[in-house]
């Protein structure tokens, strides 16, 4: 597997139904000599048979595309290569839309308007550290906790957790990498990452997303 100090390039797969943005993005990141777009793709399902060739680092995948879409994609593409990040693309700022596909697995959300500069930090943010959460991430992230908090009849069983688990969940919410944690609270990365799987498994979420609405829930990081 690459590192980001090895010098190797990211491999980038660019999926969006149209060719003047891809075409767009793809000038952007030619100028960045650390990403190479080894492929594209005009719909989910043209993109599922080139991961059959190819093997991308990250994918820009767009939500709204004929024949199979972003959002059905998505779930497809993290059961079959958990490893390969995720950056949604959209028109639009749909806060349910954004914590419905962070759940899913996405691994960060960006609208088409947003600086090239922006998609290159969260390629190489999602690559380095799985997630990059934004301004639009965050508060649709908080949306969704506010709209699960009223949706519930009774509140949900207490869940504990260890000062330890506590220390390595307000780390991982603050983009910590696995390394870096490893390095702050004296355990391999090995240890680090299974505390990680325990603690979703302990709080019953799937995802970093999940993670992080059950941190602010449960006061472990502020609710700004």
């Amino acid at each position: 597997m690459k590192t980001q100090d090895s010098g190797n390039s990211l491999n980038v797969i660019i999926a969006d139904d149209h060719v003047l943005f891809r075409a767009g993005v793809k000038t952007a990141l030619s100028l960045k000599k650390d990403i190479r777009i080894i492929g594209e793709a005009d719909n989910g399902q043209q993109l599922l048979h080139l991961l059959r060739h190819l093997q991308p680092d990250v994918i820009l995948l767009d939500i709204q595309m004929p024949v199979m879409d972003g959002i059905t994609t998505l779930p497809e593409i993290k059961k079959l290569y958990p490893n390969i990040k995720i950056i949604m693309l959209t028109m639009h700022n749909d806060h349910s839309m954004i914590s419905r596909l962070m759940e899913l697995g996405a691994n960060a959300y960006l609208t088409k308007n947003s600086d090239p500069e922006v998609i290159y930090e969260a390629i190489k943010t999602c690559y380095a550290n799985e997630y990059y959460f934004n301004d639009l991430t965050n508060k649709a992230l908080l949306d969704g906790l506010r709209t699960r908090r009223s949706a519930e009849v009774s509140g949900p069983a207490e869940v504990k957790l260890s000062e330890k688990e506590k220390q390595i969940l307000k780390l991982m919410c603050d983009e910590k990498s696995t390394k870096e944690i490893a390095d702050i609270v004296d355990l391999s990365p090995r240890t680090v990452e299974a505390i990680r799987d325990k603690l979703k498994t302990k709080t019953g979420v799937k995802s970093m997303a999940g993670l992080v609405m059950f941190a602010i829930k449960s006061g472990i990081i502020e609710n700004k």
